[in-house]
């Protein structure tokens, strides 16, 4: 039986409780019982001495598993992006390209500007995801220029705000980085949320590329920690790199053990994915003119809702009156979190703590205060 096909405990809503359900995002999942077990009884030693038994077994999996020579387990996703930024842009005045929506750009404080020197050139997301290769030409430096930095590195994300980046671009973007001699790192934070939507193999999706960074805390569950992969040379650098911002970790087998748990339970994504989908498809079925989805962006376990703004409602308002009990009606006695990243757009992501059970209730409660911000709402 697939992971797909199983049916999920119910969630029993108990008399006089609050009913909470979190989905800002898939890092608030709770280590489940056979993490904690393997974390209890993992065997350790001093990683940063190469001692740690479970460590290396973790990184061996995840090389493997990507068909790389080697990796590093580093603290977070970011941490892998700045190690690879590190040991990618070796020469001072080094400039690197990413997508203007990228997590490298918005999320991780300029990290390769303020600690590696590095210039950052964002290019404008297509709707898909991608970036245009034509404009990106454009913007590569002359070698021969004293005035320029030097064209270094290509990033993109896979996913990217819960989009899969169609396998043909990546495919131009690695002939891409080969001709113009660019080193080309994959922020795969949600890497096997992508494996799992296209159906393609993960050593597919990153053949080419000098780096690949996931993380094993987003979907996949485990507490902590991300994955670096790439060449023998490139890990051993990023070992360095790593040692220098602080992350070189000790007796960390405790984590790596998690780790290996949850790239063992990496297929039970498509849970999450398929209640992304019935999420969308309630709220689109309410057929609110305010509040709705483009069922095109939902391909994994992340929904964006429009919200028209006007001044009554903004996707801030909204956000907050999910979290809010105001009225006696059963469908409002749910707290729903939700992050409010722009004036319009809501995100909502599932993971692995949602249970059916949680997933009506937070269906209940959206609706509800749609059909209260809406009232021209009809059908449900």
């Amino acid at each position: 039986m697939s992971y797909c096909e199983i049916n999920h405990l119910k969630y029993v809503e108990l008399k006089d409780e609050v009913t909470v359900v979190d989905l800002r995002s898939d890092t608030v999942t709770k280590p489940s019982v056979s993490m904690r077990q393997a974390m209890l009884y993992a065997e350790v030693g001093d990683d940063v001495m190469g001692e740690d038994p479970t460590v290396k077994k973790l990184e061996k999996t995840a090389a493997d598993l990507l068909g790389k020579e080697a990796a590093i387990f580093v603290t977070s996703g970011t941490m892998g992006n700045l190690i690879s930024i590190m040991s990618h842009c070796n020469k001072r005045g080094s400039e690197i390209y990413v997508g203007e929506e990228s997590h490298i750009v918005l999320h991780e404080q300029g990290g390769a500007a303020q600690i590696a020197g590095v210039t950052v050139c964002p290019l404008a997301n297509n709707p898909d995801g991608t970036f245009n290769l034509e404009k990106l030409e454009l913007k590569l430096r002359d070698i021969k220029n004293i005035h320029d930095p030097i064209s270094r590195m290509i990033a993109v994300e896979n996913t990217i705000n819960g989009k899969v980046l169609p396998l043909q671009w990546i495919k131009e973007v690695v002939a891409f980085s080969k001709k113009h001699n660019l080193k080309l790192h994959m922020d795969g934070a949600r890497l096997w949320n992508a494996v799992i939507a296209s159906d393609i193999p993960v050593n597919e999706l990153v053949n080419g590329f000098d780096s690949v960074s996931f993380c094993l805390s987003k979907g996949l569950g485990a507490p902590v920690g991300s994955m670096l992969c790439g060449s023998k040379e490139f890990i051993d650098n990023a070992r360095r790199c790593r040692k220098v911002l602080g992350g070189g970790m000790r007796q960390v087998g405790v984590l790596a053990a998690a780790g290996l748990i949850a790239l063992e339970n990496r297929f039970r994504l498509c849970v999450d994915h398929d209640k992304a989908d019935v999420l969308m498809r309630a709220i689109n079925n309410i057929r609110s003119k305010i509040l709705f989805v483009d069922p095109t962006t939902v391909q994994t376990n992340m929904i964006f809702v429009r919200v028209k703004e006007s001044t009554n409602i903004d996707a801030k308002k909204f956000a907050n009156r999910l979290a809010m009990i105001v009225d006696d009606d059963k469908d409002d006695q749910i707290i729903v979190r939700v992050y409010a990243l722009w004036p319009e757009y809501l995100r909502i992501v599932t993971h692995l703590d949602i249970t059916d059970g949680l997933l009506d209730a937070a269906i209940r409660k959206i609706s509800y205060v749609i059909r209260k911000m809406d009232p021209a709402t009809v059908g449900f």
